[in-house]
Formats: structure tokens, sequence, C-alpha cells
């Protein structure tokens, strides 16, 4: 017999554990070299777990809902298992007959039968389920997160309690609770929300935290990517959208004010030399910034295809530690969502952010007369402890005429 170890991945200095997910295989299935075997979540991004070797998974040790640090052995494959997998599919009335036989050791003989995973019993507890109530799926019967979910998920195939069973009471008595109309439902926090939550209730203590607003008129943007979208898609594959030009106004900004760009080190300020934009980005699993390197040297095409690219590694989980890693200043779009104003939260350490939102035609005045034009109302959280208002409000006025002239960002003006 031939074992290959499945670890965790190398993760970052940063983080020190790792959940692990759900299992895509179980004990006895057959697996492919490079086959995802399970999904490890870290604070910050969802790690797949390929198969280091093609063969038969023979032990699974970490069960899902496990907490894992790096390089942590969490399963083992049989390399020369092929035949005995294969063994059982010639014969599947064989296999039908000895499940039974096999399956009663294994709840006679297995002491831990039963027994809850610490994930799956700290759940268990939150939704007041009673020892005995989930059925296992995991390594000699235990129960898994993914067996207590699944119950909650699904609270009319859980099994009655063991003393209702025994002694049974009363039809009245027994029915269950009827919840009505105001039903609920407990959920564990993932990591990533958690670490979220954490980084935003620390930016809320840790920093003084002020907003300046200013409102845009998105005319001449709208104007210039209609007269040049299709030609740019031609030429570069991809369409042309507002945040490069937000960007591009961003950038602008910060070199005019290297504070904006700047963080807080202890009693230090550090002028960052280089502009790293961080893009907030909604996923499935919570919000999560992947950086622009180098943005100040990034066209205008450079950047509508890295967002594009964050957006479908952000959908799918696969952005990496290292695209998450930095950043000197953050821009929101809740414009997206149709967001008509907010006050942003800093991403530390960094020293401010820029709120985009939706563009909607409003009425303003303009010499003296009443016009509609397309505004959009902008937002930059600063830190005012190194952040003094006049450099915030500067900054984010010269976020506005780069807007609305676009000509002064080929001149620096």
């Amino acid at each position: 017999m031939a074992l290959f170890d499945v670890k965790v991945p190398q993760l970052s200095e940063s983080i020190a554990e790792a959940t692990l997910l759900q299992w895509k295989k179980k004990p006895g299935d057959m697996v492919a070299v490079d086959e995802i075997l399970i999904e490890i979540e870290t604070d910050k991004v969802v790690l797949e777990v390929p198969a280091p070797s093609a063969g038969v998974l023979a032990e699974i040790i970490q069960a899902d809902g496990s907490t894992v640090a790096s390089e942590q052995v969490i399963a083992r494959i049989d390399s020369e298992g092929k035949a005995a997998a294969a063994a059982p599919a010639a014969a599947p009335a064989a296999v039908a007959a000895a499940a039974p036989v096999a399956a009663a050791p294994a709840a006679q003989g297995s002491s831990m039968a039963g027994v809850a995973m610490p994930a799956a019993a700290k759940l268990m507890a939150d939704n007041q389920l009673a020892a005995g109530s989930v059925a296992g799926t995991g390594k000699d019967g235990r129960v898994t997160k993914g067996d207590v979910l699944s119950a909650v998920a699904a609270p009319a195939a859980k099994p009655a309690p063991a003393p209702v069973a025994a002694k049974p009471l009363p039809a009245v008595a027994a029915a269950p609770v009827a919840l009505g109309d105001r039903p609920e439902q407990r959920v564990a926090m993932t990591r990533l929300r958690a670490r979220v939550a954490e980084r935003l209730l620390q930016s809320q203590s840790t920093n003084a935290i002020l907003t300046t607003f200013n409102e845009v008129n998105m005319a001449p943007v709208m104007d210039m990517r209609k007269k040049f979208q299709a030609q740019f898609e031609k030429e570069h594959g991809c369409k042309l959208g507002f945040m490069s030009f937000f960007v591009k106004a961003a950038v602008h900004a910060l070199k005019k004010f290297p504070i904006l760009n700047a963080s807080v080190d202890g009693n230090d300020i550090i002028y960052h030399g280089y502009f790293d934009i961080g893009i907030a980005v909604g996923s499935p699993r919570g919000l999560v910034v992947p950086i622009l390197r180098n943005a100040d040297q990034m066209s205008f095409a450079d950047i509508e295809k890295k967002i594009a690219e964050f957006g479908q590694k952000a959908k799918e989980g696969k952005l990496s530690i290292e695209e998450m890693t930095g950043g000197t200043f953050s821009i929101s779009n809740g414009g997206t969502f149709g967001s008509m104003l907010s006050t942003p939260i800093i991403n530390p350490p960094q020293s401010a952010i820029l709120g985009v939102h939706a563009t909607k035609d409003r009425a303003v005045v303009e010499n003296g007369q009443i016009v509609v034009r397309p505004i959009n109302y902008l937002a930059m959280s600063y830190d005012h402890r190194i952040i003094d208002g006049r450099e915030a409000v500067l900054g984010l006025v010269a976020m506005k005429e780069a807007l609305e002239d676009p000509s002064r960002l080929l001149f620096g003006i």
C-alpha cells in the first residue's frame, strides 16, 4: 500500500488557522490526481485542496468543520487501491448483502458513533438540538457540522428526541411547536464573515473616521464613454466601464495629496510611493477587497480587465491571499446596487476610502438656471488623526474636477 498525505496548503503568515468546509469524496471513493477534494476557508479566502495522487481515498483524518493549521495532514490516499475499489462495483449484490453486516460492527464496536465534532456540538447547542438527534455521516459515525446544518435546514426530517420515542406522550403534547409566520434560523458566521466583522469594528474603534461629500456631474464621462465604447471594446476585448474613471481620478488626487495614500504605524506616518487601490467586491461568502497593484501604471483597459477578473474570482471564491493583501486606498461602489449615499468604513491599515454611488438625473443650478444633469454623490471617509479636513476636501474636489473634465487626467492638472 502506497499512501499519500493530503495536507492543508501553506497559509500566509497572517493566517494561523482555517476551517474545513465539506469533503467532496468519502473513504473508498476513487480520486484522480489534482481532483479537488475539499475547500478550506480562511478569514480572507477559500482555498481548494487537490488530490496529490490518483487512487482511493483511504482515510479522512479531519472531518467537515474541523479547525486546521498550515501543512496539517487531513486525509490519506492509497495510490494502489484501484483494484480494491473496483471489485465492489463488479458485484453490487454482494455489497448490498454485506452492508448490514458491515454496519453492525461499526455501530457496536465504535465508541465514536453519534459523537459530535466540536464545531457540530456548538452548532447543535446553538440550535437546541439534543444529543443523538442528528445522524452522523463522519468517520465512525461521528456527527459533522454538515450533518447539523442539514438537520437545521430540514427540521421535519429530524428524528424525535429519545425520551419521546421511549415513552410516548399524548398526541397534543407531542405535536411540534407551531412557528406560524415568525420562523427563525441560527447559522454560525463563516470564518470570512467573522473576520470582516472584526476588521470593521477595529476600524471604527481605532480610527477617527470623518466623511466628506461632494457631487459630480457625470455627463462628460458618460459622453466620452459613449463616444469610444465600441472602438474601445473592439481594440481591447472588454467594455469601458465607469470604475476605471473613478480609479484614475482617485490616483490623480492621491498624487496631489499624498497623505490620503498614507497609513499609520504606531506614532509614525508611512507615505507610500506606490498606488495600490483596493476595489471592494461583494461575494457569496462576504465582502472582499482585491488590490489593483500599481494602479497609476495601468491603462483604462488594464483596469477594466482586472476588475472583471476580480469579480469572476470573487463569485467563484477563487481570489488568492496575495490578491487581497496590502492596498493603500480603497474604492467602494455601492452604486452597483442602487445606493444614493453612504459613509464607507476605512479598510485598515489604510487611512481613506472613496464611496461611489448611483448616478441619477437630478435638478441642479448652472449659471442661474435649473437644469437636469446625471449626478453622482461621492463620499470620502478619512482618518482625522493624520488627515486634516483641508486635504480631505481638496482631495475629493480633485477627483470631482478630474471626472467633470477627464482631459485633466491626460495632463495631470
